[in-house]
């Protein structure tokens, strides 16, 4: 049976008005009858989306309304996030999205993203085929090793490519037609998930070794040919797999890794905000992470190139920055660590404890990659008071249930002295009669701004380079009285304007460093702009 154009276009979420279409409309495309007879407007629409979300008591089940409307109204959803991006950011992403990952071979409607698995190695680029548009900008990929801190889910990550490429979009304007959310299936080690019935991928423990690189070198090779203005953002990978393959490809491939490099600019946007608002140069600072993964090795590896460009040597960076894993602090004297932890390990004695590792090193910040929830207990904190007069409290573990400690406990156990900053949101705090502003160090900030100058310049690279402008022009745009109230990271309410301000600092690097795959334009912002996605009914 023949479909009629409007039942079509009630389905396609692009073009989809809902009951904003004209009433020219709805009788050229056939959709009288299909709708009620008045005509509304996109705020008349937003107004009933936000009262009906309003019925709704759970985020996960808000979470499963908003997924399924961008899958129905595309203008309309991302109308919703631009328009009150705090409100939204935490029910499409995290914290929610993480109890949707665990949950979504139960809750999962729809064509979302591609699953590709390592059993469709030699035909991946039929599959990339199969998505409806042609010419692909972005895509986020993961193979759910480690999502956010809740460890292997499998497929069942999908949901946070899906995410991350709403944010692109809802936070910077990246025109959504542009990005595409894969998931590479090469099995799972979650056992209560091989034994669900529901569990959509395959059903086996997780292939790794060389059939594991060589799915993913087929997947780089494919993608790349069947979309060759391509930029590849890898997501949630194990540590070792993350940093494997970011090494592999960031100088063959426009590509990066959120997890690594999004993670360091974010927080080192935190760490150069908090020096300017104290007066005090960025190189007098001093880290101790609890983690020595991925996200720290990023972190770090940042941090140390941001410390030589204000004029410290390499040897130099080097001693500022400490790390502390699950067997103790590392010291060159340890015989098991990782080859991209040894450049991190310092001479001196042992600790297992990490509140004793605080007083040894004396940071003017700790920084909480762990997953661990709590780890920065009560003894944590007041050691970190005692060695300075305002401690740094990073704990940027995510969802807020592996936060290394709680926005209350940071600024209860450091007497209000703590400049504190977290992964996952926290309500302000009121600590002897002054509130607090916890701030969030989210890669919201970064990483749809560089998706939006990468998209806008046609950029062939992504590098550290760029980070580090991100992060600079991330710190730029906290004002002292923001810092007043506790605030190190603009506001999420300002989202869409600071990522405007952050593409255009880094599409200014992408023309300088020579990466632009376009001519260098009279006025960048105005480029920049010109190029953004408006939620609009045309």
């Amino acid at each position: 049976m023949k479909e009629k154009i409007g039942y079509s276009l009630l389905r396609d979420p692009r073009k989809n008005k809902g009951t904003a279409f004209t009433l020219e409309e709805r009788k050229k495309y056939g959709l009288e009858g299909l709708l009620p007879e008045q005509v509304e407007t996109l705020e008349t629409q937003m107004l009933r989306i936000n009262g009906q979300l309003g019925l709704i008591d759970l985020p996960i089940n808000k979470y499963i309304y908003l997924t399924n409307l961008l899958t129905t109204n595309q203008t309309l959803f991302f109308n919703l996030i631009m328009n009150d991006p705090a409100k939204f950011l935490p029910l499409v992403y995290t914290p929610t999205v993480g109890e949707a990952c665990e949950k979504m071979g139960h809750i999962s409607r729809g064509v979302k993203g591609l699953f590709i698995s390592i059993h469709q190695k030699d035909h991946i680029k039929e599959i990339l085929r199969n998505w409806p548009e042609e010419d692909i900008r972005f895509t986020v990929v993961t193979d759910g090793g480690r999502i956010l801190g809740l460890g292997d889910l499998g497929v069942c990550g999908l949901g946070i490519p899906i995410g991350k490429l709403a944010l692109y979009t809802g936070c910077a304007g990246v025109p959504p037609e542009y990005t595409l959310p894969i998931v590479l299936d090469t099995g799972t080690n979650n056992e209560a998930f091989l034994n669900d019935p529901l569990y959509p991928g395959i059903r086996q423990k997780r292939i790794t070794g060389p059939e594991y690189d060589d799915f993913i070198e087929a997947f780089v090779k494919a993608v790349n040919e069947v979309y060759p203005n391509i930029c590849i953002q890898w997501e949630d990978f194990k540590g070792v797999d993350a940093i494997r393959i970011l090494n592999k490809f960031q100088d063959k491939v426009c590509t990066y890794n959120d997890d690594i490099q999004g993670t360091a600019a974010i927080a080192t946007a935190g760490y150069i905000s908090v020096s300017r608002l104290m007066g005090k140069p960025f190189t007098e600072q001093k880290f101790l992470f609890l983690g020595a993964g991925a996200a720290a090795f990023g972190i770090a590896d940042l941090l140390v190139q941001k410390f030589q460009k204000d004029g410290l040597t390499r040897e130099e960076a080097l001693e500022h920055i400490w790390m502390f894993d699950v067997n103790g602090l590392l010291v060159k004297s340890r015989n098991d660590l990782a080859d991209y932890q040894k450049q991190f390990a310092h001479s001196g004695d042992f600790t297992n404890d990490f509140s004793e590792a605080v007083l040894r090193v004396k940071p003017t910040a700790i920084i909480g990659v762990s997953t661990v929830g709590g780890a920065f207990n009560q003894r944590v904190i007041e050691n970190m008071s005692l060695i300075n007069e305002r401690p740094i409290i990073f704990p940027y573990s995510n969802p807020t249930s592996h936060s290394e400690c709680t926005a209350e406990q940071a600024y209860t156990w450091s007497k209000g002295t703590a400049i504190f900053a977290s992964g996952s949101p926290f309500a302000p705090v009121e600590y002897e009669g002054k509130t607090f502003t916890p701030g969030q160090g989210n890669n919201v900030f970064i990483f749809p701004a560089m998706g939006l100058a990468i998209f806008a310049t046609g950029a062939k690279r992504v590098t550290d380079e760029m980070f580090i402008t991100a992060a600079e022009a991330v710190a730029e745009q906290v004002t002292p009285s923001d810092f007043e109230n506790g605030l190190i990271y603009p506001q999420v309410k300002d989202i869409l304007k600071v990522s405007i301000n952050v593409a255009v600092r880094i599409a200014e690097k992408i023309f300088e460093t020579g990466l632009a795959g376009v001519k260098k334009p009279y006025d960048i912002r105005e480029f920049i702009i010109s190029k953004m996605y408006i939620p609009a009914y045309k």
